[in-house]
């Protein structure tokens, strides 16, 4: 469940995704969780009716913001609104079967840390840049929660690249390193109307400077918390996932610069493009479900 889309499927026994769905998020702001939960039991229902030989025995569901897995309460989330929501418990009345319940990153930074290019590193830090931006951190091969606070990259302070001349300021990376926010600022700078961060870099390559400079801040923010992450964890590896890692070199090129161009004598991190692409997301959450069930299929 994503700030965006929602993406359901079954997953078999082999690890193959069945009748993938993808559907707009709900937003409902007197009700969000509800609402949610409500579009997840129709989708339920969707497939059951296509593959009535593939019942789903549990549900994986892995949501955004602050989320204790033990509890299967979503905390907190700053783009669907909901405080403090029961998603477990009222899963389980909606959909009928056992609900594992977990962060959307998390699980998905492990089926990548498990399977991608980061599972030789045992100090990671997985960071999809998305609509927003949040990240999974693994330390000494495990990894941190924290009670569902760890890993909120986005909302960590980075150098404010608006502050006026000769000012200091700071803002959250998310408000300047996010996809969403690339094109944002690329709007409120120029005027002009972009297809997503992909379409202000494609502008920036054909010579337009303001999409270059918004570009640029982009990578100066992301480089800036990879090098705090590097410096206070002592971070080895840096997987890049979500929308912005589409990119691929010209994001990850730059950023490598950035980075080698603030650390001093700490080790450079290895930046990685995640490898496992849209999906990681739902086999994170279909692995979750089936830990529910003790690993039976």
């Amino acid at each position: 469940m994503g700030g965006t889309d929602i993406k359901a499927g079954l997953v078999d026994a082999r690890g193959t995704v069945l009748g993938m769905r993808r559907v707009p998020t709900p937003l409902d702001p007197a009700r969000p969780g509800e609402a949610v939960l409500d579009r997840l039991a129709e989708l339920k229902a969707e497939l059951a009716s296509e593959f009535p030989e593939a019942p789903a025995k549990a549900a994986g569901i892995i949501v955004p913001g602050i989320v204790d897995s033990v509890a299967g309460v979503g905390i907190y989330s700053a783009n669907l609104g909901w405080r403090n929501f029961p998603f477990k418990a009222e899963a389980e009345k909606r959909l009928g079967i056992p609900v594992a319940f977990d962060h959307d990153v998390r699980s998905a930074a492990a089926v990548e840390h498990s399977f991608g290019g980061s599972k030789e590193f045992n100090d990671v830090v997985v960071m999809v840049v998305g609509t927003g931006i949040a990240a999974a951190v693994f330390s000494g091969g495990k990894a941190v929660t924290a009670g569902g606070f760890a890993g909120e990259l986005g909302h960590a302070q980075v150098p404010d690249p608006d502050a006026a001349p000769g000012a200091t300021g700071s803002t959250i990376l998310e408000a300047v390193g996010s996809a969403g926010a690339i094109a944002k600022r690329y709007h409120r700078a120029s005027g002009n109307t972009v297809d997503g961060a992909r379409g202000v870099l494609l502008r920036a390559g054909a010579g337009d400077s303001v999409a270059a400079r918004v570009w640029d801040d982009a990578v100066d923010a992301l480089a800036f918390t990879i090098c705090q992450c590097v410096n206070i964890i002592g971070t080895e590896a840096v997987v890049i996932g979500g929308g912005l890692a589409e990119a691929g070199d010209e994001l990850l090129e730059p950023l490598r610069k950035r980075v080698d161009g603030i650390l001093d004598f700490q080790r450079r991190p290895q930046l990685i493009r995640a490898q496992l692409g849209q999906d990681a997301g739902l086999l994170g959450a279909a692995l979750n479900a089936r830990a529910v069930l003790g690993g039976a299929q």
